[in-house]
């Protein structure tokens, strides 16, 4: 085999791993538990059992009928939400990370549009524009997705909620990642305590608490570049949970998962996604919404910070993401910037 033969291989690997990460923990623990036998099968397919809610009647409201992902285009949204031990708000915390992945069953290919927090957007939940992550807290995955639905005008078809407990017993599960910390920082930790992570640069295993100050931290840069470290932590993720030494720890990631997910999808849903992942010819287009920083006043007169969205820019990330999904304009957007009255600024 040649050395550019050889490197084609690897990308295809790459590829693979990449979309895992996307659907973890999700379509990962599925399939691993297919391939390493029936406990960890039963045991994940009852850990999706006890995962799934649904209160949408199994399809989005911009769909005629529910999608099936084995022969449909379909889209999922994860949200990671703002939610601790300590916190304890429920469905009244805030995302703190929303990526929506479109799938093209034909083309096996993903497009991935990650959505700064901070955006300025319209929430139907309560009739005025302020940030995204502000829709969980008003009505959960639902509000969450309708706001989606009428920011880019597709149908969100399914959700996968995940919060921080989950994150850091998954990465302890797995006995750490391995990062390269790029810059020295402090961030606080997950019970809020200011300072308590402290990570030196250079490549390193980090725990759970500390790969999510990582992967949180916007005190060096912004919200653009802090996605981009999300990503990296979750390639790491699955670059461990890839590796023959992690076989042993699956049930316990399943464990950790539990009851710190949520999810529209069915088990057997879930199986329908594998043939994505061992695609030799998967294709995947990474996004972000462009925009640009902006100070709007609220209620009281305070300037508030906002990702003010880049109009242009997310008409054509619509058309994209209408085009790969194989659907027309579904419903008439608000883009208009109403008064902002958010009490939670």
């Amino acid at each position: 085999m040649g050395r550019q033969q050889l490197k084609v291989n690897k990308k295809k690997r790459n590829r693979k791993k990449i979309f895992w990460f996307l659907v973890f923990p999700i379509l990962l623990l599925a399939s691993l538990g297919i391939s390493y036998g029936v406990h960890l099968y039963i045991k994940a397919e009852n850990m999706m059992a006890e995962s799934f809610h649904d209160d949408r009647d199994g399809k989005s409201d911009l769909r005629e009928k529910k999608v099936d992902p084995k022969i449909d285009n379909v889209s999922i949204l994860f949200i990671g939400i703002d939610e601790s031990a300590k916190r304890n708000q429920g469905d009244n915390t805030r995302s703190d990370a929303l990526l929506l992945a479109t799938l093209n069953e034909k083309e096996k290919s993903v497009k991935l549009l990650s959505i700064p927090r901070d955006s300025y957007v319209y929430i139907d939940e309560v009739g005025y524009s302020t940030k995204i992550n502000h829709a969980h807290s008003y009505g959960g995955p639902k509000a969450t997705i309708d706001t989606v639905e009428n920011l880019l005008d597709i149908p969100v078809d399914y959700y996968v909620r995940v919060d921080f407990e989950a994150f850091m017993e998954i990465v302890n599960a797995l006995g750490g990642i391995d990062i390269d910390v790029p810059f020295a920082f402090s961030e606080q930790n997950s019970k809020d305590k200011a300072g308590a992570i402290s990570l030196e640069p250079g490549m390193q295993t980090l725990d759970g608490e500390e790969a999510l100050a990582f992967a949180r931290t916007r005190k060096i840069d912004n919200d653009i570049e802090r996605g981009k470290r999300q990503q990296e932590v979750m390639k790491a993720i699955v670059k461990k949970a890839a590796s023959g030494t992690s076989v042993v720890k699956y049930g316990q990631v399943i464990d950790a998962i539990g009851s710190n997910m949520k999810t529209d999808m069915t088990f057997d849903e879930i199986k329908a996604f594998i043939d994505y992942g061992i695609a030799s010819h998967l294709t995947i287009d990474t996004m972000t919404l462009e925009g640009f920083d902006s100070y709007i006043p609220n209620s009281s007169g305070k300037n508030v910070y906002y990702w003010q969205l880049d109009e242009n820019a997310l008409a054509q990330t619509k058309t994209t993401l209408k085009q790969h999904l194989g659907v027309t304009s579904t419903a008439a957007t608000n883009s208009v910037a109403d008064p902002v009255v958010d009490s939670q600024e």
